[in-house]
Order: C-alpha cells, then sequence, then structure tokens
C-alpha cells in the first residue's frame, strides 16, 4: 500500500504457493508466490492484528482488535480469486477488496489479544482489568454456525498494570503477547493430530524436563504465553479442560518457565541436532520435525534457548542459556539447521544456535554432548527494516526461503543456500575477522555508552529519592511545631533606606534553618507583599505582588536575608499597612520531573510509549512560615530627636494638592508663608483618641521600671527600628513624620474616669494620635487598635475579668451616640438640598459631630 504500513501488527503467512499478509490496517491480501501477483485483498471490521492458519481444514483465522475472531474458508478464496481473475485482464490486481461480514466472526470478544488454534479448540488470551485470561473454546468449522460452541477451560494468568486509558475501557497493548502450542510426540487430540501454523513439537526429553510428568504421561499439548512484562507461562491443555469439573485452585495450572525482563515478541522451536538418515526415512510424509531446543526473544534483544542435554554425571538436564542479541528486536523466525532469524531497523541477522557451527573457546570447560553455545554471534543477510518474518516451505532441499515484509510495505523473498559459504558460519578471512573486530569494539562503545546514561539516569532518581525524603522531614516538623519556636522560620523587619536619591521603605525577611534537615534543590522561599486598598476606592482590592527567591543550599543553623521594597509606588504614595506573608514552597516539577523525563539517548523511535505523568495538578508543597503587617507606626521617623550631629535634612513627602491649593489662595502679608502655618491656620490637626485601663496595661506590660505612659509609648513603637532614640529617653509624647511627610504626634497620659465604674474612679492611660493628615491618623489608629486587640487576647486567654460597670452610664453614651447619627444623617440631607451660601454653617455644624462621634467616651478594660 501506499504511504507504508498503518501503525499496528503486521503478519505474513506462507502455505504452498500463496501468501497471507496483514500490514497492520483493516486488510488481509492474498498473495500468488509463483505468479507474483497480489489476488486478492478482504477488509475487516478492525485492524488485524494475528493471523493463523489451520493447513489441514483450509480454514485462514484473523484476530480483529476489539471485534474477535474471524474465520475464512480458503476454498472460498479460492473461487472469489478465479472470479475476478475471470473478470479482469491479465497482469492486474482484484478489481475491489471484499469486505468480510460478521458472519464470518466465529468468536465475538473485544478483549482478545491473541490466539492459537487447534483442529477442535481455540486457544484465547483476554486482557482483563487487571489480569491476563486463557480460554478454551470448541471450534466450529468454517461455513457453520458462527457462534463457539461453549467456553470448555479458563485460568488467568499474573496480574499487569492497565495502561492509562479511557475509564471502563482498557487501552491497547503496546506489545501484543505470543500465545502458540507445543505437543509432545505421541500427543493425542480428540479430533485428530492437526494444528494450527503456530504450533511445533518438541522431543519427548525436553518436553519432559520442561512441562513434568503430568503434561507427559496425559500425552497433551501445552499452551505456551509470552507476555508483555517478560513472564513465559504454561498451561497444560487437558488439565485446563477439566480443571472447572476437578477440585483445586485453577491458578495451580499455570507455571512460570522464566522471566525475560522484557516484552517477549517471539516463541519458536528449532532443531539443533543433525537427525538421522534411518530416522528420516522412515518419518511419515508430511509429519512435523521434532523439535530439540526451545527459543524466546524478547524486544530488546535477550534471547532464552532451552534444551535438554546431558550432565557430567550421565544425567539429562534442561540447559538454559540468555543471550544478548542486538536490538530492538521486531520480529523473529526459526528456520532449519538450528538457525534463528531476527530483525532489527538496521538489519536482517541470522544466528546459529547448533553447537558445531560455533568454535570453542579453550578458556572455557568442555559441556556434555548435545549443549548450547556459550556465544552467538549474528550473521547480516544486508536487509534493513523487516518488521515481519515466515520461513517458506517451497525451498529445496539443503536451502532455506524466506518471506519478509518491510516497513514500506514491500513483500519479499531472501533465499539461502546453507550448504555454501555465509559470513559468520564458515571460516573467515583476515579481513572478515578485522571487521568482526570492528564490530564488536562498536558494540562495546554504545554499550557503554547506554550504561553511562543508565548510570546518570539512577543518580537522578535517588537524588529526587533523597530530595524527597528530605521535603518530608521539614514537613512533618515544621506541620508538627504549631507551639513553640519552629525549626525553620522567618521574620520580617521594616526599615528606611536610601536609594537612588530617594527614601525607600523596605521589608527584610530573614530565613532561619535552626532544624536538623538540609534545604537544597527544589525549595524556593515565597514572599507576597500584599497593600491595602485605596480609601478613595472603597471597591478597590488590594494589590498583590510575590517574589521567588530560590533557597540554594541552605544547611542546619544557616541563614538567608531577603530585602524588598514596600513603597513608594509609581504615584509617590505609600499604600499602608502591608501584609508581608513568607512561604516555603517544594517544586515536585523541578526535582521529580527531571528524574522522570527520558534521559536515555538511546530510545528506540518504533515505540511511542511516553513516561506516565505521575505529578500532582499542585505541582508543589507549600509550608506557610510568617505572616507580618507593616503599619504606620512601624514607618514612622523621628529627624526631631537625632543628636544634632547626626540629624538627617528635613524630609520632605509627595506634594500635598490642599497645601498647593491654600497657598495660590494666600493673599500677600495676611500670613506667614509655608504650607504648615497655613495647615494650622485654614486645617486644624484631626485627632483620634483610644483610652485603656491602666491596670490592663501594667499586667500586658510587666515593666515597673518606668512610668507607664513611657512604657506604654515604648510597647507602641517597639517593632519600629527607629525608635532608638525614643526608648533611650523616658518620653511620653513624641513627634513623627509619617512616609508622606505629614507630622504625626503620639501623645500618651493617664486620667482618671469617674463616671464608668461603681467602685469609684478608674485610672486610665489615653493615647491619643494627631496629624494635619486625616489618612495619617487614621493609618495610625488603626496600628494602635491592632496592637491593643492582640493585648486584650492575651489577656483574656489568662482568665482576667473587667470590674463593675456602671451599665445606666454605658447606655447613656450609646443613646448621645444614636443622637449624633440621627444628626449627621440630617445634616447630610440638608447639604443635598440648600445653596452655596447656606450650606456654610451646615458644614461646618457637621465637622463638629464628627469630631465628637471620634471621641466615643469609652474605655478598653
Amino acid at each position: 500500500p501506499l504511504g507504508g504500513l498503518a501503525s499496528g501488527k503486521p503478519r505474513v503467512l506462507c502455505h504452498e504457493a500463496e501468501a497471507f499478509l496483514s500490514t497492520g490496517s483493516e486488510l488481509v491480501y492474498v498473495y500468488d508466490l509463483e505468479g507474483g501477483l497480489l489476488t486478492a485483498a478482504y477488509r475487516f471490521p478492525g485492524q488485524v492484528w494475528h493471523l493463523e492458519l489451520l493447513a489441514p481444514r483450509r480454514a485462514l483465522y484473523v484476530l480483529c482488535a476489539g471485534k474477535g475472531i474471524y474465520c475464512l474458508s480458503l476454498d472460498h478464496l479460492s473461487r472469489s480469486t478465479s472470479q475476478d481473475d475471470g473478470d479482469s485482464e491479465d497482469g492486474e490486481l482484484p478489481s475491489s477488496v471484499v469486505p468480510v461480514g460478521p458472519d464470518a466472526c466465529v468468536l465475538p470478544d473485544a478483549s482478545l489479544c491473541a490466539f492459537t488454534v487447534l483442529d477442535g479448540t481455540l486457544v484465547t488470551l483476554a486482557q482483563g482489568p487487571t489480569q491476563w485470561k486463557i480460554q478454551l473454546f470448541e471450534r466450529p468449522c468454517p461455513g457453520e454456525d458462527p457462534q463457539p460452541g461453549g467456553q470448555i477451560g479458563e485460568v488467568e494468568l499474573s496480574t499487569y498494570t492497565p495502561p492509562a486509558g479511557v475509564p471502563g475501557k482498557p487501552a491497547d497493548p503496546c506489545f501484543l503477547p505470543v500465545l502458540c502450542c507445543v505437543s509432545p510426540p505421541a500427543s493425542r487430540v480428540p479430533h485428530g493430530h492437526l494444528w494450527g501454523s503456530g504450533s511445533f513439537t518438541l522431543k519427548e526429553a525436553l518436553f519432559g524436563l520442561l512441562f513434568g510428568a503430568d503434561a507427559t504421561l496425559l500425552e497433551s499439548p501445552v499452551i505456551l504465553c509470552g507476555l508483555p512484562d517478560g513472564q513465559l507461562c504454561s498451561v497444560v491443555l487437558k488439565a485446563l479442560v477439566t480443571s472447572r469439573s476437578a477440585p483445586g485452585d485453577p491458578k495451580a495450572l499455570v507455571k512460570i518457565l522464566h522471566h525475560l525482563e522484557e516484552p517477549v515478541i517471539f516463541i519458536g522451536a528449532l532443531r539443533t541436532e543433525p537427525q538421522a538418515e534411518e530416522a528420516a526415512e522412515e518419518m511419515p510424509p508430511g509429519e512435523d520435525v521434532h523439535s530439540d531446543c526451545l527459543v524466546a526473544l524478547g524486544h530488546y534483544g535477550r534471547t532464552l534457548a532451552i534444551k535438554a542435554s546431558w550432565d557430567k554425571a550421565g544425567n539429562l538436564v534442561p540447559e538454559l542459556r540468555e543471550y544478548c542479541l542486538p536490538g530492538p528486536v521486531l520480529c523473529a523466525a526459526c528456520g532449519g539447521g538450528g538457525r534463528v532469524y531476527h530483525s532489527t531497523p538496521s538489519d536482517l541477522c541470522m544466528v546459529d544456535l547448533a553447537r558445531g557451527s560455533t568454535p570453542s573457546d579453550p578458556t572455557q570447560p568442555e559441556e556434555g554432548p548435545g549443549g548450547l553455545p556459550p556465544l552467538l554471534c549474528p550473521a547480516s543477510l544486508s536487509a534493513c527494516s523487516v518488521v515481519t518474518l515466515s520461513v517458506s516451505s517451497r525451498a529445496p532441499e539443503g536451502d532455506t526461503e524466506l518471506l519478509a515484509l518491510s516497513a514500506k510495505g514491500r513483500l519479499m523473498t531472501f533465499s539461502l543456500d546453507l550448504n555454501s559459504e555465509v559470513p559468520g558460519l564458515s571460516a573467515v578471512s583476515r579481513a572478515d575477522t578485522g571487521q568482526k573486530i570492528k564490530e564488536l569494539l562498536s558494540g562495546i562503545g554504545n554499550v557503554s555508552e547506554r550504561v553511562s546514561f543508565l548510570k546518570k539516569a539512577v543518580d537522578q532518581r535517588n537524588k529526587a529519592l533523597t530530595s524527597l525524603n528530605e521535603a518530608m522531614n521539614v514537613s512533618c516538623a515544621l506541620l508538627s511545631s504549631r507551639e513553640g519556636p519552629r525549626p525553620i522560620s522567618c521574620t520580617t523587619t521594616a526599615a528606611w533606606s536610601r536609594l537612588q536619591m530617594q527614601d525607600v521603605l523596605t521589608a527584610t525577611c530573614l530565613l532561619e534553618n535552626r532544624s536538623a534537615f538540609h534545604l537544597g534543590q527544589g525549595w524556593t522561599l515565597c514572599v507576597q507583599v500584599l497593600t491595602s486598598c485605596s480609601a478613595l476606592d472603597l471597591d478597590s482590592a488590594g494589590a498583590a505582588t510575590t517574589y521567588t527567591i530560590p533557597v540554594d543550599q541552605l544547611g542546619p543553623g544557616g541563614q538567608r536575608e531577603v530585602t524588598l521594597p514596600l513603597g513608594p509606588g509609581e504615584n509617590g504614595s505609600f499604600d499602608l499597612p502591608v501584609t508581608v506573608s513568607c512561604t516555603l514552597f517544594y517544586s515536585l516539577r523541578e526535582v521529580v520531573g527531571r528524574a522522570l523525563a527520558p534521559s536515555d539517548s538511546f530510545e528506540e523511535p518504533f515505540l511511542d510509549e511516553e513516561p506516565p505523568d505521575v505529578l500532582p495538578e499542585q505541582e508543589g508543597i507549600c509550608l506557610p512560615l510568617s505572616r507580618h503587617t507593616v503599619d504606620l507606626l512601624q514607618s514612622l521617623r523621628f529627624p526631631g530627636l537625632a543628636p544634632p550631629c547626626t540629624q538627617a535634612p528635613p524630609l520632605r513627602g509627595p506634594a500635598d494638592p490642599v497645601d498647593t491649593f491654600l497657598e495660590a489662595r494666600r493673599e500677600p502679608g495676611s500670613h506667614p508663608s509655608g504650607p504648615a502655618s497655613l495647615r494650622a491656620a485654614y486645617l486644624p490637626p484631626s485627632v483620634a483618641c483610644i483610652k485603656v485601663s491602666a491596670e490592663l496595661l501594667r499586667a500586658a506590660l510587666e515593666d515597673s521600671r518606668l512610668p507607664l505612659c513611657c512604657a506604654t509609648l515604648r510597647w507602641l513603637l517597639a517593632e519600629n527600628a527607629a525608635a532608638d532614640v525614643v526608648r533611650a529617653r523616658a518620653l511620653s509624647s513624641v513627634q513623627g513624620v509619617a512616609p508622606d511627610g505629614a507630622d504625626v504626634h503620639l501623645i500618651v497620659r493617664e486620667v482618671a474616669v469617674t463616671d464608668l465604674c461603681l467602685a469609684g474612679p478608674i485610672q486610665v492611660v489615653e493615647i491619643q494620635v494627631e496629624s494635619s493628615s486625616l489618612a495619617d491618623v487614621c493609618r495610625a489608629h488603626h496600628a494602635v487598635i491592632g496592637r491593643m486587640q492582640t493585648m486584650v487576647t492575651q489577656q483574656a486567654a489568662q482568665g482576667s475579668s473587667p470590674p463593675d460597670l456602671r451599665v445606666q452610664y454605658l447606655r447613656q453614651i450609646h443613646a448621645n451616640h444614636e443622637a449624633l447619627l440621627r444628626e449627621v444623617q440630617a445634616l447630610r440631607d440638608r447639604l443635598c438640598v440648600e445653596d452655596e451660601a447656606s450650606s456654610c454653617a451646615t458644614a461646618q455644624r457637621l465637622l463638629q459631630v464628627y469630631k465628637q462621634l471620634r471621641n466615643p467616651s469609652l474605655v478598653l478594660l
């Protein structure tokens, strides 16, 4: 066919002067070897996986993928061919492709992967959800009822891991299993001694050693099965037929002969010892030659040969040898004279298993008669890309004819004269010896390079496993240490720095490894900076920026410091508060994905296998370390408290539009110049006040050496990197500069509240925030409230209780606030309907009400 072979399982069979071909598609071709013509083509309802010919019954059995087994009569093929020949001119191909209907299906089963046929029995191998299954059916004759007569035996083989496919429907196997039937010379079956093309006869000695006394006494054929995982199994046919009625475990019928550790692609038998002339003359015509050697080939070239031989003590023992042939092996066939033919993508080779064909090595001990050669030397037949082979029976005596199908769909015949000199089988010349040495050295170099690649792949996987073990230990250590110091921590501090003639607020994250584990490849420190939403746009969400820093070989006791900018932004403003979250991330894609990737440059292009994707969707492990909020109190600077010699120049923030407007509206000579004096004249500072019980603060601060107001101010500014000048003095009030340049005044004083408690006046610490910037007052108030919430939560856990309160006083405060809120609503409604002249008084009254609301007269107890 044009375009080359389909991606399937090509097969070729030869019977007398006809060849039956399957290229892996739905078509089966019939080819006349004598006339050199394609005589017929049949289209099956599915991809053809296997062909089997029952010559005495003149029946061709075909396995279609996902459909079942079909049977065509060779007599029907001859009649249809002769009719087509009568309608066509000489030398032309068949006029049409004959479709094969469902009436030709003798065993419909979508799970079948291999079969072999006896005269009255079909032996099938089905692919179950997790196991292979051998089944026996009574085989109807062609032209009779297409439905099988019934199942007469069944046994399950070893389990396997099904490939990924559609749920509920197993995927097609990458390698089809191999199934054949082996019989002893005296075998008897119910319908006579009739076998398919996939069966052969073994000598009694080898048959008994391989399959035991039961199979020999029963004179029963044995089913041989080669699986894609490398197992070579056997089942006695007559025992399987009676397994349903006999007690015991059916799985005991399965015997594992060997494990090739690679997909089995061929099982065959051959004769390695010359047959006596008297025995050859007495053998009836058409009788099968009794083979004395069983051969199995794996896809990557591993070859198993089993033969019965005599040991030094004179006992008959099975001799098993493994050879390594060039691979990957695409197909193989057994011929006469103890020769095995196998094809690779680059060559068609022949090896001789006959003992006398290989010169003995004087360094090896002499073995008993009938042994296998210690070494196989493949001889090239100068052909490449042969995808299927078959040995023809039409060759004259002493010769061998091979029928081969190339990867481009070309049918070829190879005629070999085994009596003549064949390279590798006769005495070699000096030039041939040199060429052979070159080939051996090249093979050694290829094997060495392959070993180096495999060693590299093993080392990568070992490193990946070690890294995964470390990651598991680190994860368990972090998740189990919820209380107390963590073995791996990350602390965040905020500070000011000078960068490119501009003051920048930065956050420094210090990663410390106090554990006994090592953080190496795959670990990343992820720092997320989340800013607060704009006060002018209530619907906007905060902007988040994530920084990823690879953790490069951080051992026990190691530290890693990372500094990140927090502001100003592109518009010159600072979005405070800012939340800094630190997380350790372990990348499975980086560590495990590299080990799973194929690193062998010798991967064959004939295999379409891909490594399974075992990685989860998350592709990594996230371990939260810390969460820190940088607020206004941490970003205040105190230039007025610095010594004169180290005082920094006055800090100027971005231009304030209010100051610009006031400066433009000022009349000459009316007020002193400068934004500060203008704000003081037109905009009095905004004030926010928080009152806290002095007893609550003393219990929380636990510092009796300082006055309570000074200790409270130090506690509020404890996380400020520039608060050393405040801690150096006993201050109860301080004036700092916010990031935008506005002054912020913090005042802490003790006052007495008389109307709140029934027992009398209580001491209260009043924390007052003043600033000409209302936004900075809000930010500072938010920072103070956050610290108070943390303090109250800690004190509540210790079981402290508040004093008795005057409920009537609290109710009065609540009523006053409700009245103020109603007045605010009324004033806002009035502003909507009043003109510009009369709305001035209403606006002034509204500001006064807002000031009263900011001082609620409540105390945090």
